[in-house]
């Protein structure tokens, strides 16, 4: 960003399909600026919706914060999640052979990938 490119030895159609692709450049970076907008968002809601319940006594011990379908021993048994400490139900997490253990899935969106 920021350089200037002398453009001035291209043809007519070849500076129309350099301008196309940067205008298609810029969509799709505009694009993924508001996907990630959303992302956020939605992680923050998440992250405030987990910590109004998680002040209810002892609810985190027998529904999954995430979801808040409760816990049973055989079928559905509580997990607790690396990063945000919550129980969370085998349906809202995923293992990290990684790190060994189970990861909830807002912690999950919320890694940054390597």
């Amino acid at each position: 960003m920021g350089r200037k490119l002398d453009l001035s030895g291209l043809t007519d159609d070849e500076a129309e399909h350099v301008l196309k692709v940067v205008q298609r450049d810029m969509k799709l970076r505009k694009k993924e600026e508001e996907r990630l907008s959303e992302m956020k968002q939605e992680l923050a809601e998440e992250g405030s919706r987990c910590s109004i319940l998680s002040k209810q006594q002892r609810f985190n011990e027998h529904c999954c914060i995430r979801c808040c379908s409760p816990f049973t021993f055989l079928f559905n048994p509580r997990r607790q999640c690396l990063d945000c400490q919550y129980n969370v139900c085998k349906t809202c997490c995923t293992y990290s052979k990684r790190d060994r253990g189970w990861l909830c899935s807002a912690c999950q969106k919320g890694r940054k990938p390597e």
